[in-house]
């Protein structure tokens, strides 16, 4: 039940968070190409889709400290081996970034990978208060 209140609190905050912060700035973009000789007037269907998509994308990518605590329960990884591949993990983070924003533009990217970031920090934290635990057995064994 907690498992369950956590990750819908975390898809929510993470929709929140893409529809009050990059929405606006990536729908900008997309009108952005106004002059005197051409006016932009997005369909609808493109601002829905433009909106489920970060919507969507923001919601999924705000469960990865679920994801890295469910993992680290089930004993799939741990807090050394989060430290040992941080590297990765960023490189793997801005490309998730290039391809899950829907505008080409590198603001809207880094809107994405930075957040992604900061949540793997707090994923590594996260496995390091609740993951699995080893226990040291004092009977000899």
């Amino acid at each position: 039940m907690p498992f369950s209140l956590l990750s819908t609190f975390c898809f929510i905050g993470g929709t929140a968070f893409g529809y009050l912060v990059v929405f606006p700035p990536a729908f900008r973009f997309l009108v952005g190409y106004n002059n005197e000789f051409l006016t932009s007037l997005p369909a609808v269907s493109e601002y829905f889709s433009l909106a489920i998509r970060l919507l969507l994308a923001f919601g999924v990518i705000f469960e990865m400290p679920m994801l890295m605590v469910f993992l680290a329960k089930a004993g799939i990884v741990d807090t050394s081996f989060l430290n040992r591949n941080r590297k990765y993990a960023i490189l793997i983070n801005f490309i998730i970034a290039a391809i899950l924003t829907p505008t080409p533009d590198v603001v809207n990217q880094m809107m994405m990978g930075i957040p992604l970031l900061i949540l793997y920090e707090i994923s590594v934290v996260a496995v390091w208060l609740f993951g699995r635990k080893k226990f040291v057995d004092f009977q000899g064994g």
